[in-house]
């Protein structure tokens, strides 16, 4: 087994829960600055905005799970990490990226989709479902980062 091919492994994990966590932590503050204006006008709101607000943080749990796939393969919990070289901590690492990358980006953007998912709300309740759909569209890009991570990960022997 070689350390340095383990580590690599390990920084992809941690790679994956760390750039979707920040997205998802940008996006949501970048919804949730703008329902806060809306509430200062209208507290009645809050059931419809917290849907908006929320939902960029899905791509955190997305890289979470990657990272939570990658513990798995490694067998860090339950004993007998797994024998691997150099080039399968890459392969690991690099399997980590999608959902790391799309998740970061998409969860930046669903950000700014759901802030203006906000001002429609604000403006017309009733079609509040319309900013939910714009905002789902950008979320299917992260859970292809997702499957692909998963796709890859799977396609990697490890002995």
């Amino acid at each position: 087994m070689d350390p340095i091919g383990l580590a690599i492994a390990i920084f992809g994990a941690a790679i994956s829960a760390f750039l979707a966590g920040t997205g998802s932590a940008i996006g949501i503050a970048t919804a949730a600055q703008t329902a806060d204006g809306v509430l200062s006008e209208d507290p009645e709101k809050f059931g419809k905005l917290l849907i908006l607000v929320a939902l960029p943080g899905t791509q955190g749990i997305y890289g979470l799970l990657g990272t939570f796939l990658v513990i798995q393969k490694l067998g860090l919990v339950g004993g007998g990490v797994a024998s691997l070289n150099l080039w399968q901590g890459f392969q690991i690492f690099f399997a980590s990226l999608p959902v790391a990358i799309a998740g970061l980006f998409s969860a930046l953007h669903q950000g700014k989709t759901c802030a203006a998912g906000v001002e429609l709300t604000a403006k017309r309740p009733d079609e509040m479902m319309k900013g939910v759909i714009y905002a789902a569209m950008v979320e299917t890009y992260a859970i292809f980062g997702l499957v692909a991570t998963i796709l890859l990960l799977n396609g990697i022997k490890l002995g």
